[in-house]
């Protein structure tokens, strides 16, 4: 499925801020979906070499970033961190960088995980590193959903 979509042209990577792991996605503008990819270990930063290798492997047009804001939508702590994160994967790899809402990702995330580890489609536990990957999964879809 996506392999198609590569030809194209319109792969993106979505990412899931955190301070501890950062979650990874792929998808595709043209076909309006997306799967998680993996979590990336954050020590002392984001793993650079990983991301570079991600972006060197999938070859995508743009990347999104989730901003973590409160209920409210205004920006807490992370915040800044994650803009940083931004600036920096734009700085150092030259492509489109959009921010995109991720409130509630995170939990939309784990109930989404829970319901599939339930109802037998999922049979190992959840792990963190599975909720970080599929937040970045729903962050890039609702991007997606939102620029056709």
């Amino acid at each position: 499925m996506m392999a198609a979509a590569r030809a194209v042209g319109d792969i993106l990577l979505g990412f899931d801020f955190g301070t501890r792991r950062i979650g990874v996605a792929l998808g595709s503008r043209r076909l309006a979906g997306a799967r998680a990819l993996a979590a990336l270990e954050y020590q002392d930063g984001p793993d650079w070499d990983a991301i570079a290798q991600l972006i060197e492997d999938w070859q995508p047009t743009a990347l999104v970033v989730g901003l973590p804001l409160t209920l409210e939508g205004r920006p807490q702590p992370v915040t800044r961190a994650a803009q940083t994160f931004m600036r920096e994967l734009e700085r150092r790899f030259g492509l489109p960088v959009h921010g995109a809402d991720e409130r509630m990702s995170s939990l939309e995330a784990q109930s989404q995980l829970r319901t599939q580890r339930a109802s037998g489609l999922r049979r190992r536990r959840v792990r963190d590193a599975d909720v970080d990957s599929t937040a970045a999964k729903l962050i890039l879809e609702h991007w997606l959903s939102e620029h056709p």
